[in-house]
């Protein structure tokens, strides 16, 4: 499970697209927040690769009582196969995220470039010891672990994330 984390509102399209193709290819499933942005660019991506193994699941917001969910429009997103619904919030690391199931649930992080909520994201991975790596915009790691990995290319990330599947992805 290779979950991907980054900006809602950006779409990163020139990082996330050829990061969900390559992603399809290796056979594993995509985790994502399920909704726009970084999320729907890699999701579609993923999801549109021919003969591919894994599944796209998405870890999403509490739904409101009129329906609507906490997140706004656009959860979850079309290319999300496997929806996980829960009753947590969208944004930060308190116990009410679903940040952390998101990085619970993932055997490897690839966080792209986004906001507070990715960074959140980015500090519970180093928190509970996931395998990390940071792609685009690489001047966010220096304040950073070294046990943080930084990929400038896709082909980077895809090493680093065999890599930690080889050996065992979550610690």
């Amino acid at each position: 499970m290779v979950g991907v984390m980054g900006a809602g509102a950006h779409a990163h399209e020139e990082l996330a697209a050829p990061l969900g193709r390559r992603l399809a290819r290796l056979g594993v499933h995509l985790l994502t927040g399920g909704g726009t942005g970084v999320m729907t660019s890699v999701s579609r991506a993923f999801a549109e690769v021919e003969g591919r193994a894994g599944l796209v699941l998405a870890v999403l917001p509490q739904v409101d009582e009129d329906g609507g969910s906490e997140a706004g429009t656009g959860y979850p997103n079309r290319w999300v196969e496997v929806p996980i619904r829960t009753h947590l919030g969208k944004l930060g690391a308190d116990p009410s995220s679903r940040n952390h199931i998101n990085v619970l649930t993932s055997d490897v992080v690839v966080a792209l470039p986004g906001s507070v909520g990715t960074a959140s994201e980015v500090s519970l991975a180093i928190e509970y010891g996931r395998p990390l790596v940071l792609f685009g915009e690489l001047d966010r790691a220096r304040d950073l672990p070294g046990t943080v990995g930084t990929a400038a290319t896709v082909d980077e990330v895809i090493a680093f994330v065999r890599r930690a599947l080889a050996a065992g992805g979550r610690r």
